[in-house]
């Protein structure tokens, strides 16, 4: 069935699958909607015009669905899984780097020019770097008018636009609502200025395996840093505007959403922070896709019917990543995480106005580079690592940003003296929401092979992995979560 006949059926049958892959729009209204709109009356099929995103839709001259919220679909994961130029430009934007630099930033980080950028991605998604980030920074204004009673001046340049008159007119021909209309539809708002609590949902694609993501998230949370309080996941960032506290209700009753909270030093932070923990969660993956691509392999489609949702959890920044995955060499998670909170205790930012048990921000690179390796109280050889990943991390030998190109960036990593395969892998699916790294070497991996029945070595594991392309990050998980429930005496 081609494409477009599968998006004109999911409209009619208004599936949810395809929310975030594609976004409809309407001719004879110029509204656009995501394929689920609730709508009682289906468009014609004559009428619908499909698009890759809701930018796109809107440089068209659609406006957005006031019923259904088409921009508040998870991200498609179309961009996750794919490493080239057009993906990573995707990621970039929505990091905020066109916000941030411009488009010649972004261009730069590609290292392409800004007219190719253009043409690249007008020609695959619909329109180019400038509209993406102007439905970004739409979305983001959208979330502070509707949840705070912040003035709208502080709102609009807070969220990256020049002008009131910009943010007026944006929101206008966006959402077909003035900010006054969104912000008196949505009740009394909570958060009054910077340095209070935001509540903001994230949106999801159901299934999700809630317990064993909020599982996941405790055995690897650094004291100080990051802590689950009953269903609640909390933690810390380190964003351009200063520190921040981000917290997830992951038990939430919603089928589609997750309610998060956000206390930021600076509003202009919240896109950024919003999409760290996104991908911090790996909520703009798609369940469905990824089940139906492993379904094929007995062993993955056991595991997967046993535990439907599984998510592979990333980091909200590249050097927490490779920090945590250098101390992991060849100790236990626990041995590991005991070394990353002393140091964090003694080297990270101590917040001001700490919660809970979160206390301090993870180092950055650059103080990470800073330290001498003698003095951290490691062993010789993973203290050398440490500092050595986080000079090539401060000095851009190595790119973990989010737009990285992921082979260039793993092979980088290699180069690093201390960081071997199973470093490299691990810290290519965290940092670079990778779906399809596999670190074959790791001890509890191999546990499971021999146990299923699939070689003990490493050679022979990754060979048996090959099938299970381009999401043995997936599959890594789902072997992971086979050896916790055996650790915890759970039927396997």
């Amino acid at each position: 069935m081609e494409a477009r006949e599968a998006w004109m059926r999911a409209v009619e049958s208004r599936d949810a699958r395809f929310d975030g892959w594609v976004t409809v729009g309407v001719t004879s209204t110029r509204i656009y909607c995501r394929p689920s709109c609730p709508t009682p009356v289906r468009p014609k099929r004559a009428n619908m015009r499909f698009f890759p995103t809701p930018a796109a839709a809107q440089q068209a001259g659609f406006r957005s669905c006031k019923r259904c919220s088409p921009d508040a679909t998870p991200g498609s994961p179309e961009w996750n899984r794919r490493d080239d130029l057009v993906a990573r430009a995707m990621r970039g934007i929505e990091d905020g780097v066109v916000d941030r630099d411009g488009v010649g930033g972004l261009a730069n980080e590609l290292a392409v020019s800004p007219r190719h950028l253009q043409r690249i991605l007008t020609e695959e998604v619909g329109t180019g770097p400038k509209s993406l980030a102007r439905a970004r920074r739409a979305r983001a204004a959208r979330a502070l008018i509707e949840t705070t009673t912040l003035p709208f001046t502080n709102i609009a340049f807070a969220t990256g636009f020049n002008s009131i008159r910009q943010f007026n007119h944006t929101m206008g021909e966006v959402f077909a609502a003035s900010p006054t209309e969104m912000r008196r539809g949505r009740g009394r708002p909570g958060m009054r200025e910077a340095g209070e609590w935001l509540s903001v949902n994230l949106p999801f694609r159901a299934p999700l395996a809630h317990k064993e993501l909020l599982r996941w998230l405790s055995l690897h949370a650094i004291a100080g840093v990051e802590e689950v309080d009953g269903t609640t996941y909390r933690r810390s960032l380190r964003l351009d505007g200063g520190p921040a506290i981000a917290e997830v209700d992951l038990e939430a009753q919603d089928r589609s959403v997750l309610p998060a909270r956000f206390r930021l030093s600076s509003l202009s932070d919240l896109p950024r922070a919003i999409n760290r923990m996104r991908r911090l969660l790996d909520l703009d993956a798609d369940p469905a896709v990824i089940a139906g691509d492993l379904k094929d392999d007995s062993l993955m489609a056991g595991l997967m019917t046993a535990t439907p949702g599984l998510r592979s959890p990333g980091e909200v920044d590249g050097i927490d990543a490779a920090v945590r995955a250098v101390l992991h060499q060849q100790v236990s998670l626990a041995s590991a995480k005991a070394m990353a909170a002393r140091l964090v205790a003694a080297h990270g930012l101590k917040l001001e106005n700490s919660v809970g048990r979160v206390k301090f921000v993870f180092p950055s690179a650059a103080q990470w580079a800073a330290l001498d390796p003698s003095e951290l109280g490691l062993p010789k050889s993973r203290a050398t690592a440490v500092v050595a990943v986080a000079t090539a991390i401060d000095q851009g030998q190595v790119d973990l940003s989010p737009w990285a190109n992921r082979a260039e960036a793993e092979a980088a990593l290699l180069a690093v003296k201390g960081i071997g395969p199973w470093t490299a892998n691990v810290v290519a699916a965290k940092a670079l929401a990778a779906p399809d790294s596999f670190g074959a070497s790791d001890l509890a991996l191999l546990r499971q092979a021999e146990r299923l029945g699939i070689p003990y070595s490493a050679g022979g594991l990754e060979e048996h992995a090959d099938r299970w392309r381009p999401w043995r990050s997936y599959a890594m998980h789902h072997l992971w979560n086979l050896y916790l429930n055996e650790l915890e005496g759970k039927p396997s």
